[in-house]
């Protein structure tokens, strides 16, 4: 996998290099399938496993790039969006003159499933609070965060991907999680991680909070307002994607300038984080 400059206003777009540089862009029209993973899919071409990058982009500010592969899909790595941020900062983020467009709630927008929900409302910034509630040993878990902070680097990026180990075989069964193993996910036995330790404490919610992230990403721009999610998925995000981008209503394009010294601030900011020897406890 390769990703390249874009210019300003191109988006996220996928080429698959061995089917003739075929495009797809990262937008909600082109979403596949949703079940434990994102896929996106034109003209019967699909890409898989989609929402660890897309998450990465969005959370270190990268609005346009061309993301090269040959196959199918994405690498899943350390089952984190760890190493794709540190791949960024490595290469170097380049601020464009061309102002970021960004979708500006106006108005609450919600989708209810039973006890599953996620709804956005106005407010300054990008903001995301997550609720999870799962069997044990994870149980309840909640966060917040800020992506206007400009921490995404440290304190969402690395949180892994996890999954029970009694599900394992059923999930195989059916042609899922084929690549998983202890060195891409967090495996839970029922006392807790088989292959721990965790990185944060909260490790579970964060991930939450990454992939709703990345599958936001397929509004096609940054989100300017307050995300709740309760108990929601890939498939409840994507729906959500969908009913939000239907209803011009609520919504506005607003035009937000940023300027390279603050880009690079934030980078070198980011950079010297992700350099300190602690990922542990938050």
């Amino acid at each position: 996998m390769r990703l390249l400059p874009a210019a300003a206003g191109s988006g996220i777009v996928f080429r698959r290099t061995d089917l003739d540089n075929f495009e797809i862009s990262a937008i909600g029209r082109n979403v596949a399938k949703v079940s434990y993973a994102t896929s996106l899919m034109r003209q019967g071409v699909l890409i898989s496993t989609t929402e660890h990058l897309l998450s990465a982009l969005i959370g270190m500010g990268v609005d346009n790039v061309i993301v090269e592969l040959d196959n199918l899909e994405l690498p899943i790595l350390d089952g984190s969006a760890l190493p794709y941020v540190e791949a960024f900062l490595r290469a170097g983020i380049r601020t464009q003159r061309r102002k970021r467009e960004t979708i500006r709630v106006l108005r609450a927008v919600e989708v209810r499933e039973g006890d599953k929900f996620i709804g956005v409302y106005p407010g300054a910034g990008y903001r995301i609070s997550y609720a999870i509630d799962f069997p044990a040993p994870i149980g309840k878990q909640r966060t917040c965060v800020d992506l206007a902070a400009e921490t995404y680097g440290t304190t969402i990026a690395p949180a892994r991907t996890f999954g029970y180990l009694a599900d394992e075989k059923r999930l195989r069964d059916m042609g899922l999680i084929r690549g998983a193993n202890a060195k891409n996910a967090i495996i839970l036995g029922a006392k807790g991680p088989i292959n721990g330790p965790l990185r944060f404490s909260d490790e579970y919610v964060r991930h939450k909070v990454l992939d709703l992230i990345g599958d936001l990403a397929l509004a096609g721009r940054r989100i300017e307002g307050h995300v709740v999610a309760e108990r929601a998925g890939h498939a409840m995000h994507t729906a959500f994607v969908a009913r939000l981008l239907k209803d011009r209503s609520v919504w506005e394009l607003a035009h937000v300038p940023v300027t390279a010294a603050a880009a690079a601030e934030d980078a070198e900011r980011s950079a010297a984080r992700l350099r300190a020897p602690a990922l542990v406890g938050a």
